[in-house]
This record gives structure tokens, sequence and C-alpha cells, in this order.
């Protein structure tokens, strides 16, 4: 973990939609919670600046957040985040607390790396296809990456990459390896475009002379059964 983040907070007591409204409106803060543990649920509010500033970063996402919270500090990840549907703007946000000696379980970004030096695009002609943008993972919070890479360097047309193929950090496992291998995800693969090489090919070979015989026109008009309507 490279980043750190900090957000300020403060116990709020006035609860229910129309107080989260006037939160938002009066005092451009928004409404969060704080669950986990084995502690109770806290409602909280934060500067609507302020974690609009921090989710502008990726790795907010994927980091151990501290929350100030009066004289107190909290270690926590972010579980959900809901925004507005037609302005930019955060309407709440979820927190859970963090035990630095448990493992979490949490989703992280994909960072595909060497893409336009893959082997299947350059030398095939093909594209990538992402079929994951993110992967669930286990791990202790000191462990935790705010991102896991994935190398399309040497991957051909045809050839997919999948979770197996991935190296993960040490420390850290992912979720859906650990339920067996029926559960070996495809992550990205190399493709060729519509209308590629192979396409061509199949069409040039179903254009080939034999694979039909023409007919003239005296055959053609004495087929069936010879009655117009």
């Amino acid at each position: 973990m490279s980043e750190e983040f900090e957000l300020n907070c403060s116990v709020r007591t006035d609860l229910g939609k129309g107080a989260s409204r006037r939160l938002r409106r009066l005092n451009e803060s928004i409404p969060a919670v704080l669950y986990g543990g084995k502690k109770g649920s806290v409602a909280l509010t934060i500067a609507h600046k302020d974690i609009a500033k921090a989710t502008a970063n990726e790795a907010f996402f994927s980091n151990i957040i501290t929350l100030k919270i009066d004289s107190k500090k909290e270690p926590v990840i972010i579980k959900a985040l809901q925004r507005h549907p037609a302005k930019p703007l955060i309407l709440h946000a979820d927190f859970q607390r963090v035990d630095m000696k448990q493992e979490l379980q949490v989703r992280i970004p994909i960072h595909f790396i060497n893409e336009e030096k893959c082997i299947g695009v350059k030398l095939g002609g093909g594209s990538i296809r992402h079929t994951l943008n993110e992967i669930e993972i286990i791990c202790l919070p000191k462990d935790l990456p705010e991102y896991i890479e994935v190398d399309m360097l040497e991957v051909e047309v045809g050839q997919s990459v999948h979770l197996s193929d991935v190296i993960f950090p040490e420390g850290v496992r992912s979720v859906a390896l650990s339920l067996g291998e029926e559960s070996d995800l495809n992550v990205a693969s190399v493709q060729l475009p519509r209308g590629g090489a192979e396409e061509d090919g199949q069409a040039e070979e179903s254009e080939e002379p034999g694979d039909s015989t023409p007919t003239d026109d005296n055959e053609s008009s004495s087929s069936g059964d010879g009655n117009e309507t």
C-alpha cells in the first residue's frame, strides 16, 4: 500500500431520510455508516468535498482508510458508495471496520500491462477483450494491494489469460480459485476482429471452383412442377 487516506468525520445523531437531505443541502456533507467488528454501527457525517476528492483516486477503493471520528481513529475499508444518477454527487457511503490481524475479502482493480506490445495484437492482428476488470481477493490488511497486474505481452491470438495465470502478490490469494478449478475464470483474451484472416480464409475456401454446379436458364426454368400461379 503506497497511498494513505484519512477522512474527518463526526457522529450523526439526526437520522432519517429528511435529515440526510438537509445534511446534503445545508451542510454540503453526506451521511455515512460505519459497521463491522465487535462494535455496533455508527452513523457518520463526512464533508462532500473531502470524500469526492478521495474517491477520485482509484486507490481509495483498495486501501485501508483512516476515519478520524472526533478524536478517535478507525482503520476501515469502503464497502459501498451511492452516487447521484445524474449529477457528480456522492449521496452515501458505507465503511467496514478492519482488524489488522484478520483477513479481508475485497475486490481489487486489474491493471493490464503490455497491451500495445502483445504478440497477438502486433503480430497476429488481434484485439484484446477484457472479461474481468477486478478480482476478489483474500489477504491480511498489511498485504492489501492497490491493484493486480495482468501481463498481456506473450498472449497470442486465440489464447486467454485465466485467474490461474495471474501472479498474485505474496500473502494474496484469489477467492474464486479457492473454490476449485471450475472457478478458474477467464480474465482476458486476444481475438481476431470480425472479418479477420481466419474468416477471409474460410470465405475463399467456400468460393473455390467445383463447390457448386452452375445451371443455365433452361435448366432453372424447367425445375419444379411447371405450374405458374
